[in-house]
């Protein structure tokens, strides 16, 4: 099911079963949204991300960031990150996600895909240190892109438009019978910077 036109109720659920995924369209104005983009591709310590597979350590050209209330550490693709403290914006996007949504949230993955050549595979988010069918709020800025959705069971895929300035909840049990990625596309020449603020549990630290 393709949702391009984004004609979509913010308290309509896209998944027809098996979770929710609740899509807010903008929630600002553009000029506010373009200076998030700014602030964040400059203001942000951006690194390559790291993934072991297979037991070979591969570099992203992809690069990520990983703030959090405190420095929390974070393990995926077999790669162990620790939180950075908030910035200032950071703070204001999870306030304003916090207030839309009605969940909380004390940590953020950012990702930097530099254009249209960088994706995400289909994977879920449900690593041990995340809290289980917690809610992961989704803000995207820049370059609009195709998101999808695919049901690990039945193979059901449910695709729409991010667009700039947007925010996506996603809660329940989508992580657990849902896959979603962001596929590559040659069209895209300009950046995309996705948000995703969450809750993580495991309070490990160095």
């Amino acid at each position: 099911m393709d949702l391009f036109g984004n004609n979509i109720d913010e308290h309509t659920n896209l998944l027809p079963h098996d979770g929710t995924v609740l899509y807010y369209g903008r929630i600002m104005q553009r000029r506010e949204a373009d200076e998030y983009t700014q602030k964040l591709l400059q203001g942000i310590e951006w690194k390559n991300d790291e993934a072991l597979i297979f037991g070979k350590r591969m570099v992203t050209k992809r690069k990520v960031a990983w703030y959090a209330d405190a420095d929390f550490e974070y393990t995926y693709s077999n790669t162990t990150k620790i939180a950075l403290p908030w910035t200032p914006d950071l703070l204001a996007l999870k306030a304003l996600a916090e207030e839309r949504t009605g969940e909380t949230y004390n940590s953020c993955l950012l990702n930097l895909y530099h254009d249209g050549s960088e994706g995400m595979a289909w994977h879920s988010d449900a690593e041990k240190d995340l809290k289980k069918d917690g809610a992961i709020a989704s803000f995207s800025f820049g370059a609009e892109r195709r998101f999808g959705f695919k049901h690990k069971h039945s193979g059901e895929v449910v695709s729409l438009l991010l667009e700039h300035g947007s925010l996506l909840l996603m809660t329940g049990t989508t992580q657990t019978y849902w896959l979603h990625r962001l596929p590559p596309t040659t069209k895209v020449k300009t950046p995309r910077i996705n948000l995703t603020f969450r809750t993580i549990t495991g309070l490990g630290r160095f």
